[in-house]
């Protein structure tokens, strides 16, 4: 089918789980698949393939509160991956990270000492474990100059790593106007911390952490339950209810659940690991196209062949779910029709995989051979096909 921008659409109906092999199938169930959340706003995700298991109102903007000190650790990561800093480097406790952050702040601190020196690898502990305000501020002066600095430029490294919807103010996500974010952001941010930066993501998990000899306990009461999970990071803002960034560990796989909008700690809890025990329990790993075979076609105007096969770079794998394989759709996306000459390997389109009737996977798609520029005529009988057929693009 042709969408009204000109995109051409192929929509593949899976009779199994691949396309490219009919033989092999799955059982359906009549069970139903969907699943609720009092969440305003939610997105479960599949760390390995991006696979998204279930979404709602992903896009919807929220206060990050909390969930604003993932962006101020990815920061701080990205300065130490750059050289700037190194975990050693001691930064300074102004009176500003002391009132608005430390002891006489009552929120979350690490109990920083004003105009003592903390060293950075132990302010990243106090934010990751602690959620400590003092230290997200203190890294903040300390690589920026100023809060608002850095502030800046937590906004421009969002921008790079292409988070599409976040604003950030501070670098603690306490109240400030104009400051957002959104649940596919911060679940693009979190799949972003747990690969690029391992080592380091494993502080997350750390059951505890003393500095100047106050020792506190990690705040993410996930770690506590049955989730097996390994981060990330909890918030709550007035209005707008509990919200937390969660990944949680199974083996190999790995799921995060982003949810904002629920009425209390214990709400948000049980709903998350509800949500990431779902998305276990009803999803499974599968290999819906190869890389061998070609997934489809894509027409070509004015070449001496009038398609090309299209391939994918590596195996498209996906968590599909289970005895369900009616849920999962794919279509081939592309600018069509493409025009001679077209060479081999070039990137002509999206394959789109839909699970439920919504966005799951979206996978570039390459021409598999080159389609050689045809003769005068060639084209000239393309370009008469064109438009006796171009009625069909309106539609």
């Amino acid at each position: 089918m042709m969408k009204a921008d000109g995109r051409r659409c192929i929509a593949l109906m899976f009779a199994g789980v691949l396309v490219v092999s009919p033989a092999v199938t799955l059982a359906q169930d009549d069970k139903p698949f969907a699943i609720e959340t009092p969440a305003t706003t939610a997105l479960v995700l599949d760390v390995e393939t991006g696979t998204v298991l279930f979404e709602k109102s992903a896009s919807e903007r929220f206060e990050p509160a909390s969930l604003a000190k993932i962006m101020t650790v990815e920061t701080v990561l990205s300065a130490l991956d750059k050289g700037e800093v190194t975990a050693q480097t001691a930064f300074p406790v102004s009176d500003h990270a002391w009132r608005s952050g430390g002891a006489p702040s009552r929120t979350a601190t690490m109990f920083a000492a004003v105009r003592s020196t903390v060293p950075v690898d132990a302010l990243l502990r106090g934010v990751m474990v602690q959620g400590a305000n003092d230290a997200a501020i203190i890294l903040g002066e300390g690589i920026a100059g100023t809060e608002s600095a850095f502030a800046v430029r937590m906004n421009e490294r969002a921008s790079e790593i292409g988070l599409a919807d976040s604003h950030f103010v501070n670098a603690t996500g306490l109240p400030a106007e104009g400051q957002f974010t959104t649940a596919r952001d911060v679940a693009q941010l979190s799949l972003r911390m747990r690969q690029d930066y391992p080592a380091w993501y494993g502080i997350y998990a750390q059951p505890e952490f003393e500095w100047n000899k106050i020792l506190q306990r990690n705040r993410n009461p996930l770690l506590r339950g049955t989730s097996n999970a390994t981060g990330l990071a909890t918030g709550f803002a007035e209005g707008q209810g509990y919200s937390i960034a969660a990944l949680a560990e199974d083996g190999p796989r790995g799921t995060i659940a982003v949810l904002s909008g629920l009425t209390s700690d214990a709400v948000r809890t049980k709903e998350t690991e509800r949500l990431l025990a779902w998305a276990r329990d009803s999803f499974e790993r599968r290999i819906l196209f190869t890389q061998i075979l070609p997934v489809g076609t894509a027409n070509v105007f004015g070449g001496f062949e009038t398609s090309v096969p299209l391939l994918v770079k590596s195996d498209v794998v996906a968590f599909v779910p289970k005895g369900r394989p009616d849920l999962v759709r794919a279509e081939i996306r592309y600018d069509g029709p493409l025009h001679a000459p077209v060479e081999q390997n070039a990137r002509v389109g999206t394959l789109h995989i839909t699970i439920d009737g919504k966005p799951a996977l979206d996978t570039e798609l390459f021409a598999g051979k080159t389609i050689h520029q045809g003769t005068f005529s060639m084209r000239a009988m393309d370009a008469a096909q064109e438009i006796a057929f171009g009625w069909i693009r309106k539609l």
